[in-house]
Parts: structure tokens; C-alpha cells; sequence
């Protein structure tokens, strides 16, 4: 399947969640099996070459793409999960949204250092979360090798700013606008 035809699955939502924000909505790719399947091979060849060994999955939707490419890599999968979300004691990041802050955890001792962590995503946008993973993983002492998004909105810089944190990014299909 080619990325304009995974593309095409990609539903959008004009004026969601607020007015002139033309919402991605990944629900059609994820219920298309072949389109779904073929996303994953794509984001699993992404972080193949990077030879990771945690596969880093940011809350939520990037646990449904982050999880089936751990399992194509034999690599583990480690949730990347909002404030509050992960039961014992969790190494944390708080970082700045739009309209205020968020935080961002792990399970104290799921990343340890010379673990190779390569992050998961549905979506950059202005790279804000991912930028905050790159942090939260970093503090843990992993290296991170490199991210990979099933969806880029390089007109916000997300990306750029991954790159420009030294992380390499990937992904499979980028959209214009907001």
C-alpha cells in the first residue's frame, strides 16, 4: 500500500477540537486491516536500522502503533503515560502545552542507561510530548536512537525540533496545515 493510499485512510475532521484545526483522525486507517498492517510494517522498518531495544509508546494512541512494532522487533514496549496514569513509582517530566503544562512518566526502572530507546507515535504536531519523552528518557539514562510518527504536521515543527535535540525522525505521511 502506498503512503498517498494510507493517506487517503486518514479521515479529517475540519474545526476539531476548536475552530480552523483540521483534526487528523487515525480511527479509519486503524479499522482499514491492510491500510493498519501496512503502517506498521512501514513504522517497524523505520526503527529497524536504529536496532532498539525499548520501543517507547506515547499515551495513547501511540500505544496502539508502538506495540506491534515492539513485537515485530522483539523489542519491549515501554508506556510513556500522562500524570498519574502508572501505578508505583515513576520518573516524571513536566512540559508546557498550549494553554498550560502536562507531565509525562515512566515506571521507575523501564528504561535503564545503554537501553536504545526508539519513541512511537500517531502524530506530531508541535512536538511538545515528544520532545518531553526525548527528556524523560534521556533523565533515565537510554539513548535515544530515534523516533517515528504515523502522521507529520511539519507546518507546526515538531519534527524539526526532535532533529534539532539530535534525534532522528521518520514518518509515514505528513499533512499541511494545523
Amino acid at each position: 500500500m502506498t503512503r498517498d493510499q494510507l493517506q487517503d485512510l486518514v479521515r479529517t475532521i475540519p474545526d476539531f477540537p476548536k475552530p480552523g484545526i483540521q483534526f487528523r483522525d487515525i480511527s479509519t486507517l486503524l479499522a482499514d486491516g491492510p491500510g493498519f498492517a501496512a503502517s506498521i510494517a512501514a513504522l517497524t522498518e523505520f526503527a529497524r536500522p536504529h536496532n532498539p531495544d525499548r520501543i517507547i509508546a506515547i499515551d495513547a494512541r501511540g500505544f496502539l502503533f508502538g506495540a506491534p512494532v515492539a513485537v515485530a522487533l522483539g523489542a519491549g514496549v515501554i508506556p510513556a503515560r500522562k500524570k498519574g496514569k502508572l501505578p508505583g513509582a515513576t520518573l516524571g517530566v513536566d512540559y508546557d502545552l498550549e494553554y498550560g503544562t502536562d507531565r509525562l512518566e515512566l515506571h521507575v526502572g523501564a528504561v535503564l542507561p545503554g537501553h536504545r530507546a526508539f519513541i512511537v507515535d500517531d502524530l506530531i504536531a508541535t512536538g511538545g510530548t515528544a520532545l518531553a519523552c526525548v527528556n524523560l528518557l534521556r533523565a533515565a539514562g537510554a539513548d535515544v536512537v530515534g523516533a517515528a510518527f504515523a502522521i507529520d504536521l511539519p507546518d507546526l515543527g515538531g519534527a524539526d525540533r526532535l532533529r534539532a535535540e539530535g534525534v532522528p525522525v521518520d514518518s509515514l505521511m505528513a499533512f499541511g496545515g494545523h
